[in-house]
């Protein structure tokens, strides 16, 4: 791209002087500000029985935080993760099968589930080396969602929304998305961070979690507790109610009668967001901008001075914000 620097300067400068709402009018005429109330409270935007998180309580109008609680069909996702760990078994795939089916498996069907979604596993056709490898991005969210919008050409038909093919096409985006979001990782780590590429085929006998950490690894070796820990991050990932940005997207755009792809792009592209999932991202870039300016991490006044530097837009991306804190 080659543009005149003053030009676009002049345009930017039009931009911001002409598209400026003032806030007070959010206030006046009710406007919801993202999915919050003024009173920081969630806005109801659906009904759901899918997933419920509790983490407040209202209290004469005031807003008091309790512990937190999210449940999946009702099942506190804490009982769920009980039940895995006595059985020394990984959970996501039947956290997996409760959200879509509403209700648990029993051992017959959720090996049936697991065997469905091992044989799935694998990237269709010449998918990995055309949608991935010949445009990688540096980022793997972006990477993600242009993904799964090209598995719209590898759909049979992509426009059948009944209930059959909607399972098949969950199933097979489940299955998929560790593959995808390794080969995605790879080809970043690749092209743009000068490293050797690895590919690594899925294996149908291994979880989700196994098998992403298998696909990443360049020696495909992982110790079983990070395979745990990396399945429970799935578990409480999985499902957050209507109400979060991504979920909501989800909920509009599909709404609109579109194909499944084109909902969990749009989702994808939510998530990317640094003020939703993309969050991870700029709390690690956060920790390292402290790390440069901070000397002495056992002071305690120097790290809340420079906390406050943040907060005052003095310091690290000069938003304002620090990530990580909802």
């Amino acid at each position: 791209m080659n543009y005149n620097g003053s030009l676009i300067k002049k345009y930017s400068n039009l931009l911001l002087k002409n598209n400026k709402i003032e806030k007070d009018l959010y206030d006046k005429y009710n406007v919801k500000r993202g999915l919050r109330n003024q009173d920081s409270t969630g806005v109801l935007v659906g009904l759901t029985e899918i997933g419920d998180v509790h983490s407040y309580i209202m209290d004469e109008g005031e807003k008091i935080p309790v512990e937190g609680k999210l449940s999946y069909r009702g099942i506190d996702v804490k009982d769920l993760v009980k039940g895995i760990h006595k059985d020394n078994r990984f959970g996501f795939e039947e956290c997996a099968y409760l959200l879509l089916f509403g209700e648990l498996p029993n051992k017959a069907e959720l090996e049936e589930f697991g065997t469905l979604l091992g044989q799935n596993r694998q990237l269709p056709g010449k998918f990995a080396e055309d949608t991935i490898f010949k445009v990688p991005s540096s980022d793997i969210m972006n990477m993600l969602a242009r993904g799964v919008l090209v598995y719209y050409s590898f759909d049979k038909d992509p426009e059948d929304l009944s209930v059959g093919h909607q399972v098949e096409q969950c199933i097979e985006l489940i299955a998929r998305m560790p593959a995808l979001t390794a080969y995605a990782y790879q080809a970043k780590m690749h092209y743009f961070k000068n490293e050797s590429l690895h590919i690594h085929y899925p294996k149908a006998e291994l979880s989700t979690a196994e098998n992403l950490l298998h696909m990443v690894r360049p020696d495909c070796n992982y110790s079983r507790l990070e395979a745990e820990m990396l399945d429970l991050m799935l578990i409480l990932h999985a499902e957050h109610g209507g109400g979060n940005n991504s979920t909501f997207v989800t909920h509009v755009i599909s709404s609109t009668g579109t194909d499944i792809y084109s909902a969990i792009s749009a989702a994808l592209g939510s998530l990317k967001g640094p003020l939703h999932g993309g969050a991870n991202a700029k709390v690690l870039e956060m920790f390292d901008d402290i790390k440069e300016n901070v000397k002495d991490w056992e002071d305690e006044d120097e790290i809340s001075h420079y906390l406050r530097k943040i907060l005052a837009k003095n310091a690290f991306d000069r938003s304002g914000l620090i990530y990580g804190m909802g």
